[in-house]
């Protein structure tokens, strides 16, 4: 009656929709829910308007910023590759002695006037340092430095390294930074286009980085904006203490402005990147990237989002007073009815319901529901009747075809004189014993046993006296075998063992030989004594399917017999 009772209280509840939660709370959640998806909602839009076009602001005062410093970083530098450019025809180095006077003098005071100069030199054709400006470096050899073997091809222009010989010569400006230069060098040839020597000058990767840092500043680049040099590779050249850490990314669109991309560690960068036009032919193929974390670029729509969340915070709890107040009105006839329905669950009988809701749709529907309540009692009271009379029939059947699969079970899987695991079962059994070889090696050996001259037993004694052997027979080998050993019928008077576990000869032949000889030593109820023949084989490295075991067994089988019987043989 209980369970009848709830499945009564289940239907009246999905009929009448009845949530868990009171019909006001319920109102009053939606309407608050709805007010928050609308704010949401509009919230979302306008994020995505002002995140767009945010980016697209930002990203243009970064290519903006990038675009200046790329272009004055070219001209500083490309200003210095015409001025050695122009030295490097003026007659004091195309004429006379490279080692005079005059040009130490005439270096000097271009190191004056350009202090991004580090070093200024000429050196013959041998690569030694003829002069110099301060007299750094003269009569040092260069003829294995880059920019002396590249200059006597050429105009040269070197990406930044370290100062090699000029270390120890030079003051260190910055002493958490080594000093390191650009290199800009060009032939010197004769009125006769002949090779005369190479004019050579270090330029100050201090200068670059300064030229930067105080364009960068005079142009206003904050709110977490960063600056950095790279070379053509990605490399990092400028911050120094980013130069192996990180790498300049790839851009997702090597034609747009700006992007937003992943730098180290993953952190997403508004990321503006500029090639710099260096040198002939752009031979240093730097770049220029600006970049700013996306959660500073984005700042100003992170603030309208919690703002655009406060207020919807407010309205949903605003909407929620309100709806409340109304759902209250609404909602007091239908918990009465629910409390009716409650009734009916708990007790089983009809409840008082309202009647006098000033609500025409709830007046009809607490009718409907009293004369369905009567309607389902009755029903009820007479399903009871028949639900008993119905559970004991299911059980009965229930058992009896419990019963049936289980004979069935039974004559598919074992023979029926013996009793013991049919061929066919038998067969399955050492397929899935061969899979579990081949798959982790554990080993099993196989067994076929015969009874000797079983044919004139037949003749003899006749066939039922052979079957009590066979019967018998089959009880001596399930004595002389494990609980996780299988004995099965294999036709006629020959049985066959399956020994998990049992991969030595030894063994092997101690089983074979004990059920032999329990078999020899057991009289037969009107046969007398009778003997068995074994042939015995194991699973092996090289066996690519159970019945490669099967023919080894039989084939030692047929060599017991053809040994005269009584006897053990393993293959």
């Amino acid at each position: 009656m209980a369970s009848g009772k709830s499945d009564l209280s289940h239907r009246l509840r999905r009929l009448l929709r009845l949530p868990r939660l009171s019909f006001r709370i319920h109102l009053t959640l939606w309407f608050a829910l709805l007010a928050c998806a609308i704010l949401a909602g509009a919230g979302m839009y306008l994020g995505s308007r002002l995140t767009h076009d945010l980016a697209a602001s930002r990203g243009e005062t970064l290519y903006a910023s990038a675009r200046f410093t790329s272009d004055l970083l070219s001209t500083r530098i490309n200003e210095r590759v015409i001025e050695i450019s122009l030295i490097a025809d003026s007659s004091l180095l195309t004429e006379g002695d490279l080692s005079r006077p005059q040009v130490r003098r005439a270096f000097e005071r271009r190191k004056v006037a350009h202090e991004e100069y580090a070093w200024i030199g000429v050196a013959d054709v041998d690569g030694t340092v003829l002069q110099s400006a301060d007299g750094l470096l003269i009569g040092a050899k260069v003829a294995e430095r880059p920019w002396f073997v590249g200059a006597k091809r050429g105009f040269y222009i070197g990406d930044v390294h370290e100062a090699v010989l000029l270390a120890k010569l030079l003051p260190q400006k910055n002493k958490n930074e080594p000093l390191r230069f650009i290199d800009i060098a060009a032939p010197l040839f004769d009125h006769d286009g002949r090779l005369r020597g190479v004019l050579g000058s270090h330029v100050h990767w201090q200068w670059v980085t300064d030229t930067v840092e105080k364009l960068v500043r005079s142009h206003g680049v904050r709110g977490g904006m960063e600056v950095l040099i790279a070379d053509r590779k990605g490399n990092i050249l400028y911050p120094f203490d980013l130069i192996g850490r990180t790498r300049l990314p790839e851009m997702p669109d090597a034609s747009a402005r700006f992007a937003t991309v992943a730098w180290e560690h993953g952190r997403e960068y508004l990321t503006s990147v500029v090639g710099v036009e260096v040198g002939r032919d752009n031979a240093l193929g730097w770049r220029i990237a600006l970049r700013q974390p996306v959660e500073l670029a984005f700042e100003p729509v992170t603030r309208l989002r919690d703002h655009l969340i406060g207020m919807g915070v407010l309205a949903a709890l605003l909407c929620a007073v309100l709806v409340y107040r109304f759902a209250v009105r609404l909602s007091r006839p239908l918990e009465d009815l629910a409390e009716a329905v409650r009734e009916v669950e708990a007790y089983g009988s009809t409840a008082r319901y309202p009647t006098d809701s000033r609500i025409p749709e709830i007046r009809k529907l607490s009718k409907a529901v009293r004369s369905m309540t009567d309607s389902l009692l009755a029903n009820e009271r007479s399903l009871a009747v028949l639900n008993s009379s119905l559970e004991g029939q299911v059980a009965q059947r229930t058992a009896e075809l419990t019963a049936a699969n289980a004979e069935l079970e039974r004559l598919a899987t074992r023979d029926s004189l013996t009793g013991l695991l049919n061929r066919r079962r038998f067969d399955e059994a050492l397929r899935e014993q061969f899979r579990l070889y081949r798959r982790n090696r554990a080993g099993f050996a196989l067994a076929f046993v015969d009874v000797d001259h079983f044919k004139h037993v037949n003749d003899r004694f006749g066939h039922l006296a052979g079957d009590a052997v066979l019967r018998q027979l089959s009880g001596i080998l399930g004595a002389c075998t494990r609980e996780t050993d299988l004995v099965g019928r294999y036709g006629g008077e020959e049985f066959v063992i399956l020994l998990p576990g049992v991969e030595d000869a030894a063994a092997m032949q101690r089983i074979g030989e004990k059920i032999r000889a329990v078999v020899e030593s057991t009289p037969f109820p009107e046969v007398g004594q009778l003997t068995i023949s074994v042939g015995m084989s194991r699973a092996q490295f090289g066996d690519t399917e159970a019945q490669q075991i099967v023919a080894r067994a039989d084939r030692a089988l047929y060599r017991a017999k053809g040994e005269g019987r009584n006897r053990v043989i393993i293959d």
